[in-house]
């Protein structure tokens, strides 16, 4: 297991635009939001039974909450093609699904204001849940189209290996 490396003149917290999402050896282009990485531990109570008066309490099953993962619409076809392995209309019974493939690990990283990666997050057994290909068009809109996919997920665990980058100082500029 990496050590830590503590950059003690860090302050401030990094700050959540800077990030980058990679599944399959390879960065995924476009990415402008990604949901948090939440999980829940069940609280399971029980009583002893010469204390009748209080409860004690201990940790019960844990969920990974789905990941929303957000990006402009392109001719990009990543989240289409990951979205098709779950459930590929027109395919034929019994090939709605591809069984080998449609898990996926991801990692997210992110990164300081200089650029330099900060933290990464490995998310194992990934699947889409939900795919929306195009938003609501409306032609007196201005914005861009995004498209959605949310995947679930059994779990995520720190990168440890990414240790927390010596930052750069600028030279003054004479």
């Amino acid at each position: 297991m990496a050590q830590f490396s503590v950059n003690v003149q860090r302050f401030d917290p990094y700050k959540n635009f800077k990030f980058r999402v990679k599944w399959d050896g390879r960065y995924v282009a476009g990415v402008s939001k990604v949901g948090g990485l939440k999980r829940t531990t069940e609280v399971v109570k029980h009583r002893e039974g010469g204390d009748p008066s209080s409860s004690r309490k201990s940790p019960g099953r844990t969920e990974f909450e789905a990941i929303s993962i957000e990006r402009g619409v392109t001719h990009d076809s990543e989240f289409e093609q990951w979205a098709s392995k779950v459930w590929n209309y027109g395919s034929g019974l019994g090939a709605e699904t591809s069984l080998k493939d449609f898990r996926k690990e991801i990692i997210i990283e992110v990164y300081n204001e200089a650029g330099q990666l900060a933290l990464a997050y490995k998310v194992f057994r990934c699947w889409v849940s939900e795919y929306q290909a195009l938003p609501d068009l409306d032609a007196n809109a201005n914005a861009v189209a995004i498209q959605h996919i949310k995947l679930e997920n059994e779990g995520w665990e720190r990168d440890r290996e990414v240790v927390e980058p010596a930052e750069p100082t600028l030279n003054d500029v004479g």
